[in-house]
């Protein structure tokens, strides 16, 4: 079982077909639309960092690297997906993900310099 693969997959099919909804649904409301996009953009590029994650090895740090890019997605994509779609205040979320985010690129920082 390939479970950054699964979840890279579904990740970037959402993003798509969100993006596709922000560009013909959301044209009238430019704030909503871009919130929107603002948020495929991010989950797009995590989804290609998930399919990193899946290339690698299934060492600790790798492992929390696709634990903290999903949760990035849930938390940092999802806050603006509730903001821009649902008007809902998310916004305290978005950072907790944005946080994610990070401390995933920094795991495979550390996987990159462990020996092995």
């Amino acid at each position: 079982m390939r479970p950054w693969l699964g979840i890279a997959g579904l990740s970037g099919a959402i993003a798509v077909a969100l993006g596709a909804y922000a560009a013909h649904a959301l044209a009238d409301d430019p704030t909503a639309a871009a919130t929107l996009d603002k948020a495929v953009r991010w989950q797009l590029a995590h989804a290609l960092a998930l399919l990193a994650v899946d290339r690698l090895d299934s060492s600790l740090p790798a492992r929390l690297a696709g634990v903290a890019f999903t949760l990035g997605i849930v938390l940092f994509c999802g806050a603006l997906y509730g903001i821009a779609l649902f008007g809902l205040p998310t916004a305290p979320l978005a950072p907790f993900g944005g946080s994610a985010f990070i401390a995933g690129w920094l795991l495979l920082a550390l996987r990159g310099f462990m020996r092995g």
